[in-house]
């Protein structure tokens, strides 16, 4: 196994670990994938029925655009394969996918025609790079479903899919992680500004757009590879053991 593939299983099992002490997690659903270094077919993948506090670098499988099991032990969730596989495809700087049921812009996704209101600075920051999928079909147990999400994600980085949940795209696991991570607490304090029942204030569309240059000004993301650094030294604490 080359240093970057173990450094990348690595890196994904500690953002499984991550979204549990966030509390992103539901059950053993959702699923974090991460585009095997120098393939185009071949993706890492949890192994179904293992829970993210579990996940470790050796238990990840290494699995095909067809649903195969190229390496490793376990089983490949259908609607894993069936939403990350097209995305993964029609999206070659989508290295990293992550999709999860996190409660807070899970919530925003079952408004009616919701839209993010920039209304705050870390909403601010994802300004121009959100989609909306305004249509739920069910769970995904046909690529079909994934053929439809990947077209409505576009060159998106944030899909807010309807009823449902949010998928993050990202060129490395702690560009995708930060925005994660960002995107929930945004979501979070919507709708607590939301609960009070009071108009908000939302950001003039001026500074709007300054505030998300400003935000993403560091073409390499060097600010979201030192927070997901950080947080593998929490999970060293809290929970070890993901890099077996």
């Amino acid at each position: 196994m080359s240093t970057d593939l173990a450094q990348i299983r690595i890196d994904l099992a500690a953002s499984y670990r991550m979204a549990v002490h966030h509390g992103f997690n539901e059950g053993i659903c959702n699923h974090f994938t991460m585009m095997v270094p120098g393939s185009d077919e071949h993706f890492l993948l949890i192994p179904y029925g293992q829970h993210w506090s579990e996940v470790t670098a050796s238990s990840l499988l290494v699995v095909d655009f067809d649903g195969n099991v190229i390496e490793g032990e376990g089983e490949a969730e259908a609607t894993a394969f069936c939403i990350h596989a097209p995305i993964h495809r029609a999206r070659s700087n989508a290295r990293c996918l992550l999709h999860t049921h996190m409660p807070y812009a899970t919530a925003l996704s079952m408004l009616d025609d919701f839209r993010f209101p920039m209304a705050s600075q870390n909403e601010l920051g994802f300004y121009g790079r959100i989609a909306y999928d305004d249509l739920y079909t069910g769970l995904a147990f046909d690529t079909t479903e994934g053929d439809r999400l990947a077209q409505v994600m576009g060159d998106s980085d944030i899909l807010v899919m309807a009823n449902h949940g949010i998928m993050i795209a990202g060129a490395t696991i702690w560009d995708a992680y930060d925005d994660l991570y960002y995107l929930e607490q945004a979501c979070k304090t919507l709708v607590l500004a939301m609960s009070t029942g009071r108009e908000l204030r939302r950001v003039p569309q001026d500074v709007v757009a300054h505030t998300a240059r400003q935000m993403n000004r560091t073409p390499d993301r060097s600010g979201a590879r030192h927070h997901f650094t950080a947080l593998k030294r929490v999970m060293d604490r809290v929970l070890p053991g993901y890099a077996t």
